[in-house]
């Protein structure tokens, strides 16, 4: 382990383990988990406002500096929930927007700029110069969204650009620990699937009151559905049927390479909370993670996942076609091929001909804060960075891409590192229907390049020391 992150190695398999060691990592994480939870339960949602993120912050930065791994695995969790966290508060106490718990995930992950800090100087020599290329053009972003709007809009929209970006290098830097990073991450994604996917079937069934009640303080039902059972596109613990499926996509692609029995029920209720999104978009950067996926592995692995795929099939396919799941999954697919009647297709389409010129003109940017989201990740892309921003940012990209498949040859024989590299694949071609790169979604984007490369870094030097 890195000099940053100051624990010793036997310390750090501590947290990692099945028990609740080290007892003060966990006595933080349960003792913020006790006051969110007695907040709520009083309705005190205006305490939680500032308790929340304040408290999710400390314990972040506790665990960054005594615990790494346990770090990883909590900042993952604080994406997972908040947003349920908040919806409970607002249901509780009066509905508040902007909600400040939602800066939770954004305080927690920029923790990792001190890793950024700490290690630019050698970033070159690490690998991680991609990282510092791509934040170069958000900061450009920032820059002039501080010019053109209003420094609170621009400061939060560059954490949630930038933040991604560090997290993923803060992974890259600590390829040493590969392996125990890539045992937390499994164990993270699969009960973060158990729980999210459960939650999200039980939500299209039930239609919580706290969700329909955001649903309708936010007015988003034109777009997530109507505030009743069965007619909710479901969005689980996340703010929207997109970021839960983004969260779905390494969380099952990950199960597929799981060897706990587990994998089963898991991939069964997330492929069908997958589903039960209703995001297009998705679906298709699931395929092509899977189908990657399967050209990456070979030999038994290969044939066990062909296997296991059989299996889930077996599993999800009726649950899909019998009500009361049948009949909106299948309309859902139905459009895919249907799209001269399908009215989000020809939004869209109107979407991409009046601001693609635009984009295309778009020199200099509006900068972070200035806009409102956008159905497509490259022309928000570009609209926001202007194209002085944006080639520093897709070179970065690029570059990692290029560092990500020149791996060493070993790495083929782990299918984790094979697994990061098909969900990064994965995402690229949902760019051009949704914003993947901000957020959660961008966690999962920027975290499984930054985790891919550490797998190539950590084999690559392994056979050299051999």
């Amino acid at each position: 382990m890195s000099q940053i992150q100051g624990i010793p190695n036997n310390s750090r398999k501590q947290g990692f383990s099945l028990t609740l060691e080290p007892q003060a990592a966990w006595m933080a994480i349960m003792g913020l988990l006790l006051i969110t939870a007695l907040c709520l339960a009083a309705g005190l949602g205006k305490v939680l406002n500032l308790i929340f993120p304040a408290g999710s912050f400390a314990v972040g930065l506790f665990l960054y500096l005594r615990y790494p791994i346990l770090y990883v695995g909590f900042t993952w969790w604080v994406f997972f929930l908040t947003p349920f966290i908040r919806r409970v508060s607002d249901f509780r106490s009066g509905f508040t927007d902007p909600s400040p718990i939602l800066l939770a995930p954004l305080l927690v992950t920029m923790i990792t700029i001190l890793t950024f800090y700490r290690n630019l100087p050698k970033a070159h020599k690490q690998g991680g110069l991609p990282f510092v290329i791509s934040a170069i053009g958000v900061f450009y972003g920032f820059l002039i969204g501080l010019i053109n709007g209003l420094p609170v809009p621009a400061i939060i929209s560059l954490m949630s650009w930038v933040s991604p970006i560090l997290f993923g290098f803060h992974l890259l830097v600590n390829w040493r620990d590969y392996p125990s990073y890539r045992e937390n991450i499994q164990r993270t994604f699969l009960w973060g699937v158990l729980v999210t996917a459960s939650y999200g079937v039980y939500q299209y069934l039930v239609a919580p009151e706290w969700d329909r009640f955001w649903l309708i303080q936010t007015k988003l039902y034109t777009s997530m559905g109507k505030p009743e059972p069965l007619g909710l596109r479901v969005w689980s613990t996340m703010n929207s049927p997109l970021h839960f499926a983004t969260v779905m996509i390494p969380g099952t692609i990950l199960l597929f390479i799981n060897k706990t029995v587990l994998r089963f029920p898991g991939l069964a209720i997330g492929i069908l909370s997958l589903l039960l999104t209703l995001v297009r978009t998705a679906w298709g950067g699931w395929m092509v993670s899977l189908v990657a996926l399967l050209g990456f592995i070979k030999g038994v692995v290969q044939i066990r996942l062909i296997s296991l795929l059989i299996v889930i099939a077996i599993l999800v396919v009726p649950l899909s076609t019998i009500e009361p799941f049948s009949q909106v999954i299948q309309s859902r697919v139905t459009s895919l091929t249907n799209v001269k009647d399908d009215q989000s297709a020809k939004d869209r389409a109107g979407l991409y001909s009046i601001m693609i010129d635009d984009a295309l003109n778009e020199y200099i940017g509006k900068g972070n804060g200035t806009l409102t989201p956008i159905d497509s990740g490259l022309i928000e892309m570009i609209l926001t960075l202007g194209w002085l921003g944006s080639i520093p940012y897709i070179s970065g990209m690029f570059l990692l891409f290029y560092s990500l498949f020149q791996g060493s040859k070993s790495s083929t024989a782990d299918s984790f590192a094979s697994a990061t590299r098909a969900i990064a694949l994965g995402f690229l071609p949902m760019l051009a229907g949704s914003n993947v790169i901000v957020g959660i979604a961008g966690m999962v984007f920027w975290g499984f390049l930054g985790l891919g490369m550490a797998a190539n870094k950590y084999h690559s030097h392994h056979i050299l020391s051999e």
